[in-house]
C-alpha cells in the first residue's frame, strides 16, 4: 500500500503530485462510509447532468474485487440515457453539514431582493443544531471520485445481490429514526424515508454499479490530493470481506 502524500496547496489538474494507490485514500473511504447521498455528475452531447443519489459503497463483491458504489435508477430518467451514451462518470461526497448557516445579509429580507436567504429566516433552531455539528466534525473534506458506470442485466444473481445490499444499507432502525424525532413533525417522518420506496424498491429501477478510478480529495482551506487506483480488475488489495458502507454484511 502507497503512503498517502499530505494534502497540499497547490491546485492540479489531476498530474501534480498523483498518488498512485492499491486501495482508496483514508479520507475517501471515510466520506464513503459515513455520508447518507452523493451527487453523480452524468454527461452527454456536452451537456452535464447533476443528481443527489443514494448510494451504496462496496470496497468488494463477489462481483468484483475493485471498490465499487452501487446506485439504482429510474430507466427512462436522463441521467440513465446520459450512462448508456456515456459511462464515464464523477461522483462527488462529503462530509460538511450543507444547512446553511446565519449570515450578515444586510440587504433586506424579501425573497425578491435578497438572493440567499436572509438572517431571520437563516437563524432557526435546526440551523443551529447543523451549525453545531459541523463546527465540531472531525474532519471537513469533500472527495471527487471518477469511474465507469455499468446498468447491471436485470433479473441476474448479480443484479438481486446489488440490490438486497443497497436497500439493505438504506433502511434505517428505529434508533436513527428516533434522531429524526427531534427535528421533522410526524407528517414529514412518514413521507420521508430517503426515496427508498420510489428510487431503491420499485420493480422497474435498474442497478447501476460505478467502477472507481481515481479522484482528488479537497479540505475546506483550499488544500487538494490527487490520486488513482493502481492496476486493473482483480488486481487492487482488498482484504477481508465485502462490507455496506464500510459495515461488513455477514
Amino acid at each position: 500500500m502507497a503512503t498517502e502524500n499530505p494534502l497540499n496547496y497547490e491546485a492540479s489538474a489531476g498530474a501534480t503530485h498523483l498518488q498512485v494507490t492499491e486501495t482508496l485514500p483514508s479520507e475517501v473511504a471515510q466520506c464513503l462510509q459515513n455520508a447518507r447521498f452523493l451527487h453523480l455528475a452524468t454527461c452527454t452531447n456536452l451537456f452535464p447532468h447533476v443528481s443527489l443519489m443514494n448510494y451504496t459503497y462496496l470496497p468488494s463483491s463477489p462481483y468484483s474485487s475493485s471498490p465499487a458504489i452501487i446506485m439504482t435508477t429510474n430507466p427512462s430518467s436522463k441521467k440513465t440515457l446520459n450512462l448508456i451514451s456515456n459511462p464515464r462518470v464523477s461522483l462527488l461526497v462529503h462530509d460538511w453539514v450543507s444547512h446553511r448557516p446565519p449570515t450578515t445579509n444586510r440587504r433586506g429580507s424579501t425573497n425578491d431582493r435578497a438572493g440567499s436567504p436572509p438572517p431571520e429566516v437563516s437563524r432557526s433552531s435546526l440551523a443551529a443544531l447543523l451549525l453545531n455539528l459541523n463546527t465540531s466534525a472531525l474532519s471537513s473534506i469533500s472527495a471527487t471520485i471518477n469511474g465507469e458506470a455499468r446498468l447491471v442485466e436485470r433479473g441476474t444473481p448479480e443484479e438481486i445481490y446489488y440490490k438486497e445490499q443497497h436497500l439493505d444499507n438504506n433502511t434505517f432502525t428505529d434508533g436513527e429514526e428516533g434522531q429524526r424525532n427531534s427535528l421533522w413533525n410526524e407528517r414529514e417522518r412518514e413521507n420521508c424515508d430517503g426515496g427508498r420506496g420510489s428510487f431503491i424498491e420499485g420493480e422497474d429501477v435498474r442497478v447501476v454499479v460505478v467502477k472507481i478510478t481515481d479522484g482528488r480529495v479537497s479540505d475546506w482551506k483550499g488544500a487538494v490530493r490527487d490520486w488513482s487506483l493502481a492496476g486493473a480488475e482483480g488486481q487492487n488489495n482488498v482484504q477481508g470481506e465485502a462490507s455496506v458502507n464500510g459495515v461488513n454484511s455477514t
